[in-house]
């Protein structure tokens, strides 16, 4: 009977794979070969060939620079969320003081247009509610209200130019929010807020400060339609 010969080291495939899992469980392969940290060059599409360490130094250099350029974003982004939270906050104060529902939807008007630079905003009140304002929206939709409403508190996105139509007597809005306005369990309606960009109202935006818009214009909106 023939023996089968033993697989030797040098017959095996010298994979990338292989090479990657040896310097890893050998950590002190490059303290054991410190002239390779240097003598290795690398290709480098920017700069030719470069050393190990020079390869590692870049690496570094970008890593940093990402993190720098995260700061700043965060920056920007805490110094946005602040002028935020200072704008509602006059906000809800002057809504508490309105007296009726022309009062409080003059505020809600000018704070969307002039405030917070949108394009425009428009009340929809279930057929057990009515009032007379510029931002009422006269044609009914409830249809919208079923579809877009009836399990969520709020609507990111895009609207079909018929919906557009209806609510804003126009289908050219680039993203619009729609917010559920109710209070002690009765449905009062919706507000709908446009803008022209179409990437504004995104599905994933934060909802913390517009959950306390809205159950603050819903409270208020209940108080002034059951006092009509």
């Amino acid at each position: 009977m023939n023996e089968q010969n033993p697989l030797h080291a040098d017959d095996l495939p010298l994979t990338d794979e292989i090479v990657a899992r040896y310097l890893e469980d050998n950590p002190e392969f490059f303290n054991r070969n410190p002239a390779l940290i240097t003598g290795l060059r690398l290709q480098d599409t920017h700069r030719g060939t470069v050393s190990l360490v020079e390869r590692q130094q870049t690496q570094l250099r970008q890593k940093i620079q990402g993190l720098e350029e995260e700061i700043t974003q965060l920056m920007s982004v805490a110094n946005q969320n602040e002028q935020l939270f200072l704008l509602y906050s006059d906000l809800y104060l002057q809504l508490i003081d309105s007296e009726n529902v022309t009062q409080l939807l003059d505020i809600l008007s000018r704070a969307t247009l002039e405030l917070l630079s949108l394009a425009g905003l428009k009340l929809w009140l279930t057929p057990e509610y009515s009032a007379e304002h510029t931002s009422i929206v006269s044609q009914n939709c409830q249809t919208i209200f079923d579809a877009r409403l009836a399990h969520d508190e709020y609507y990111f996105g895009r609207l079909q130019q018929a919906e557009l139509q209806q609510i804003f007597a126009s289908s050219t809005a680039g993203s619009v929010v729609l917010i559920k306005l109710a209070h002690l369990e009765q449905d009062i309606g919706f507000l709908a807020i446009s803008s022209q960009d179409a990437d504004h109202f995104d599905p994933r935006m934060d909802t913390l400060l517009l959950g306390q818009f809205q159950k603050l214009v819903a409270k208020l909106l209940f108080q002034h339609l059951a006092t009509k």
